[in-house]
């Protein structure tokens, strides 16, 4: 969570507060799925480790993947045996479904996991948990690629794994270096946002929420880890694998058509450029200018190539207006998402409708242009035509681009009332949260051999008022996270960087 620091800083994120007695800083959790001859030697491994190195209070949860041999039991017999084990019981199988149902329950600040193998040595627990318990960082994962990581694993394992981080850097513009490690942690804050985002259940639910993360501005921390492969791996590298990819293209597409409402992350945990809007330090003009001009380009070239191709069946007139209608609808999208960040469908009609004026001052500059030609010469060569046309868009380009700085995407303060959401402008600027609906554990912990159901502290007026208002009473606030771009588990209000009311806004 972030606080608003004095002028001239940008915003800190907070260090945990002191958390009540009893509570524990960390929890753990082990998935499992048939881990019966596995998981007591894990699990006193890992409480001996804690119990002698961690400087907080913990908890160890064994998630049980709905598991058909033993492991049940023995998660008992731990849980009754160690008071800072306990066990929480699906009764479907899934990675990722495990962790979002426990971290969704737990009522630590600080969520991590690790697979039962414990093929990551233990010893980076600690640095790994220690930048999100002082506020340094929002997620944290264990990099066995990294160059100071020593890894011992066979050429098989070490080529799939490389070959999957090289497309998610390809294909999603992935910065983190390993996915796949199973030895991760998150904020409880972060989490309770993040995770109704992430829809994959099983083994891409970790790339997945690492993807959205870094998308919307969350800082990631990286640890080296010393890792031993495990040779009796129950993975299916081959249907992982595929489901890995078909994670890969559903996420790829999400992003490109902006349906993910990751503006809910966007502060106060990511980065938001305006954070960075600091009296003397200059803004993001440069940028913009490198995105327009990229832009310009590319749509210039799409104009000539419609001009050419209208130019065939009509005159040179009608050709030049059709082909710049159609390039100007692609250029303010394009713009609006590449070179000035707006992100989500809020405004696009305005947006069009604006843009459609600004290319009438540019059809009135081309024609001008070509009218003026015309009116020198009776027959011009198409090649001059072209050169006059090049000649009268680029003063058009320069016009266009002030006007879209200035009047289409201006550098607004105040949240947009379009709904638009341009990261960097119009994204709303603080999250007071007024919950995520009324949500109890789907099962429960078994703490010593009792089962406990922890309520959420989020069934508020406010939130119900909310539900009334959109039509989702009753309705899971996982189920209505499904939908792309709903907006039913927060409720938004600007703070402004300039802003000095440091409580904290949880």
């Amino acid at each position: 969570m972030r606080t608003d620091s004095s002028p001239g800083t940008l915003p800190a994120r907070e260090h945990l507060p002191a958390a009540p007695a009893g509570t524990p800083v960390l929890d753990v959790v082990i998935p499992v799925y048939n881990e019966e001859k596995d998981l007591r030697p894990c699990v006193r491994r890992l409480h001996e480790h804690l119990d002698r190195t961690f400087p907080y209070p913990f908890r160890i949860t064994i998630a049980d993947n709905a598991s058909t041999d033993t492991t049940p039991q023995v998660a008992g017999r731990l849980a009754a045996e160690i008071p800072e084990a306990a066990v929480f019981r699906l009764e479907q199988k899934g990675r990722g479904r495990a962790l979002r149902a426990v971290w969704s329950a737990s009522d630590a600040p600080v969520l991590a996991y690790m697979d039962v193998d414990l093929s990551t040595d233990l010893n980076a627990l600690l640095p790994l948990v220690a930048p999100l318990i002082s506020g340094h960082s929002d997620l944290a994962i264990g990099s066995r690629l990294a160059r100071s990581s020593r890894v011992v694993r066979g050429p098989k394992r070490e080529f799939i794994s490389r070959a999957y981080n090289l497309i998610l850097r390809g294909s999603l513009q992935a910065r983190f270096s390993d996915a796949q490690c199973g030895f991760k942690a998150i904020r409880r804050d972060v989490a309770q946002v993040l995770l109704p985002l992430v829809e994959d259940t099983g083994w891409f639910f970790d790339t997945e929420m690492l993807v959205l993360a870094e998308r919307a501005g969350l800082r990631i921390h990286e640890v080296p880890v010393d890792w031993v492969d495990d040779p009796d791996s129950t993975v299916h590298i081959v249907k992982t694998a595929t489901d890995d990819l078909k994670g890969v293209w559903r996420i790829g597409r999400a992003l490109t058509t902006g349906s993910l409402p990751l503006y809910r992350l966007a502060r106060p945990f990511g980065d938001d450029p305006r954070d960075r809007d600091i009296k003397g330090v200059p803004t993001g003009l440069a940028r913009q200018l490198v995105g327009f001009c990229v832009v310009g380009a590319l749509s210039t070239l799409f104009y000539l190539l419609l001009y050419s191709g209208f130019r065939v069946f009509t005159g040179s007139q009608a050709a030049n207006a059709l082909a710049l209608l159609v390039s100007t609808v692609a250029n303010t999208a394009a713009n609006r998402r590449l070179t000035f960040g707006v992100r989500g469908r809020g405004g696009t009609v305005r947006h069009q409708a604006q843009g459609l004026v600004v290319f009438g001052i540019g059809l009135a500059l081309t024609s001008g242009s070509l009218a003026a030609l015309n009116a020198a010469s009776s027959e011009p060569a198409h090649s001059t035509e072209l050169a006059v046309l090049i000649a009268a868009n680029l003063a058009a380009t320069v016009l266009r681009f002030l006007l879209f700085r200035a009047w289409v995407f201006p550098d607004r303060r105040e949240d947009d009332p379009s709904g638009a959401t341009p990261y960097g402008t119009t994204t709303p600027t603080g999250f007071t949260h007024a919950g995520t609906g009324p949500t109890a554990a789907p099962t429960g912990f078994t703490h010593a051999g009792t089962t406990a159901y922890r309520t959420t502290p989020y069934d508020t007026a406010q939130f119900r008022a909310a539900e009334a208002a959109d039509g989702t009473v009753g309705v899971p606030p996982l189920e209505r996270s499904r939908e792309w771009g709903r907006e039913t588990t927060l409720h938004l209000q600007p703070v402004r960087p300039h802003d000095t009311d440091t409580r904290d806004i949880r």
